[in-house]
């Protein structure tokens, strides 16, 4: 098994690879994208095209007024000879540059022709541009939840051992906060990329056409604003990681404290767990101060780049104009056209936080997609003939850990109808036996059959389908309890509901409640007793009508008087069914057709429970010290 992704020693991934990965993914909406690319270039067109024409405006104006202090009734020729001839030369010049006639003043009508002219390419220009961010929202929210959709598929498939190295509230983390975070960054900043790049190219277009001189002046700003935002962005993206990483382990740490919130109070931990909520919060602190802040620096940076540019086109734009060499309406334009030039440069600098922050996010989301997942079912697979249940361990080795042997060579059969059941004490490898029949985990060498079939030839569904499994840590979701004890088979009738729960004695306290079998359970189970929770997931195993039960426990955290309906409700069910049983109580296991004793990963004895009380071995110093003492629920 290969390292677990975010452990020690894992290469992390670089920003370039990430945002290309990312993008990659909007693949499936290519066309849409297409067209959205279409709409942004003409709207950028349009806006692009809109001061060149408001720049005739200007042009009809100062030339109506220059040309009202000239004499009527002569030619531009002769208006500029005669003022060369009365020593105004650089008045002369700005005249010859001029497109008038001496005389006449300001044509008004063209004034408001050009203005409604420019009035509907804006118009035009925010209808496409709305369209095209319309349009891609779309694409963004279908890739964004095919995003989600691979990550839930992923988790079903990722092996037991990713979620025993990963903490839950890391895991809930990446599946929420991390994905809407991509979400937010894609929405906010793809559509504003797209129009500010396109923006750029089309008023550079405009000012080459207008000036090529000056629009060299505007260019040179441009590689000293990349290299201030590469070298800023590269300086930030580290603690962008760091911020969304810490995010992860602080919700880990709340979800952790919550869910264990009255053994906090019962041990009087609050003060230490508030120690560790502070030191996780102030390191979050940290981590997103310093992103925030180094990443802040990109956009003043470029506004000041920006408005030095401004002022030398300014400047050597008015000398232009005075020489006769350019318009002032072309001055105008390429003014406003510096100004949007470094605008989109500015917003590009503004979208580095927001960019960098969702590639961080994006990153803990592809760790989840590149784990390593389960093996994929055998095809064609095997499927047993007949359900009776018998379970075979031939010559099985298993360890958690490649230096670290825990079951070695081990062997049993359990026969169909046998209630089996397990003790040992603490890391005899309890659990991990059922955790292998369930194939939660796979085993090194041997092989373990299912009536008759190796359970690495069958399908995990068509084998845990056969299996039900009650755990010492009882799972309730949200919904009545019918919703509950339905989850074993949501297809089953309500009569078989019903059958369920009288077998496992639900029937018996379900009626003391005010809406019977409607009545809600929150998610922790709250407004029902321990035992009573435990009946309920009991009855939950009982309508999957499994071949093999598996109960881990499950009496460890009832009543005694609960024990004993269970116990009843388990006699009822081991009718061909094979049913391993691991608990810590001989009054659970005292009548099991088989017990078997481990230590070290190895059967140390078995046998019933006077053959091994007479046997005076292992089993007979469990019993002699307290099996419960000596055995650890939580054991594997």
């Amino acid at each position: 098994m290969a390292a677990a992704p975010g452990a020690p020693g894992t290469k992390a991934m670089t920003f370039g690879p990430s945002v290309k990965r990312l993008l990659a993914r909007l693949k499936p909406q290519r066309a849409m994208i297409s067209i959205v690319l279409i709409l942004a270039s003409a709207s950028v067109v349009l806006t692009v095209l809109a001061p060149k024409i408001l720049g005739d405006a200007t042009n009809l104006i100062f030339d109506g007024i220059v040309g009202r202090q000239l004499p009527l009734g002569i030619s531009k020729d002769e208006a500029v000879q005669n003022l060369r001839d009365a020593g105004q030369g650089t008045f002369a010049d700005l005249v010859s540059g001029m497109n008038l006639t001496p005389g006449l003043g300001v044509d008004f009508d063209a004034v408001g022709r050009v203005l409604m002219i420019v009035l509907a390419l804006y118009l035009a220009s925010a209808l496409l541009g709305w369209l095209q961010g319309y349009l891609l929202n779309v694409a963004l929210q279908k890739t964004i939840k095919k995003l989600r959709t691979d990550v839930e598929s992923k988790i079903h498939r990722l092996p037991l051992s990713y979620f025993d190295s990963h903490k839950r509230g890391d895991v809930l983390s990446r599946v929420t906060n991390d994905i809407d975070n991509v979400s937010q960054s894609l929405q906010q900043t793809l559509s504003q990329l797209v129009t500010s790049v396109l923006t750029v190219l089309g008023i550079l277009a405009m000012m080459l056409y207008i000036s090529p001189l000056l629009a060299l002046v505007a260019v040179l700003t441009v590689p000293v604003s990349i290299v201030v935002t590469a070298q800023i962005a590269k300086r930030s993206q580290p603690h962008f990681i760091a911020q969304w990483k810490q995010t992860g382990s602080l919700n880990a740490q709340v979800e952790e404290a919550y869910t264990g919130h009255e053994l906090v109070k019962a041990y009087g931990r609050q003060e230490e767990t508030e120690r560790v909520f502070h030191d996780s919060n102030e390191e979050l602190y940290q981590a997103s101060y310093r992103a925030q802040f180094i990443s802040g620096i990109v956009m003043p940076a470029i506004m000041f780049l920006g408005n030095i540019n401004y002022v030398i086109i300014a400047v050597v734009g008015g000398l232009r104009v005075a020489s006769g060499t350019l318009s002032l309406g072309e001055v105008q334009a390429f003014i406003q056209y510096s100004r949007q030039f470094t605008q989109p440069l500015t917003q590009i600098g503004s979208m580095v936080n927001l960019l960098q922050s969702g590639v961080a996010s994006a990153e803990r989301i592809f760790e989840i997609l590149d784990a390593d997942q389960e093996e994929p079912d055998p095809i064609p697979a095997a499927t047993p003939d007949s359900r009776s249940g018998r379970v075979e361990f031939e010559n099985v080795s298993f360890r958690y850990e490649a230096e670290r042997p825990l079951i070695e060579d081990l062997s049993f059969v359990a026969e169909p109808g046998q209630m089996v059941a397990i003790v040992g004490p603490t890391g005899a490898g309890k659990t991990t036996l059922v955790n292998l029949i369930m194939r939660f985990y796979d085993i090194d060498s041997g092989r373990i059959t299912v009536d008759g079939v190796d359970t690495r030839r069958m399908t995990r569904d068509d084998l845990r389908e056969r299996t039900g499994m009650v755990l010492q840590d009882t799972w309730l979701f949200g919904g009545t309890i019918r919703e509950n004890i339905a989850y074993g088979d949501p297809t089953a009738p309500e009569d078989k509901i019903m059958e369920a729960a009288q077998v496992s004695y639900v029937d018996r306290f379900v009626h003391s409640l005010p809406l019977g079998y409607d009545t809600v359970i929150d998610g922790e189970g709250g407004n029902v007793s321990a035992g009573e929770k435990q009946l309920i997931t009991i009855a939950r195993a009982f309508l999957a009508n499994p071949s093999i039960l598996i109960l881990d426990e499950a009496t460890s955290s009832v009543d005694t008087r609960t024990e004993l309906l269970v116990q009843k409700a388990t006699a009822a069910l081991r009718s061909d069914r094979t049913s391993f049983v691991i608990a810590h109580r001989l009054s659970t296991i005292r009548d099991a057709d088989l017990i078997l004793v481990m230590e070290n990963g190895s059967i140390v004895e078995q046998g019933t429970h006077e053959q091994l009380i007479d046997a005076r071995g292992a089993y007979y110093r469990l019993s002699a010290s307290g099996l419960k003492a000596a055995s650890d629920s939580m054991s594997r």
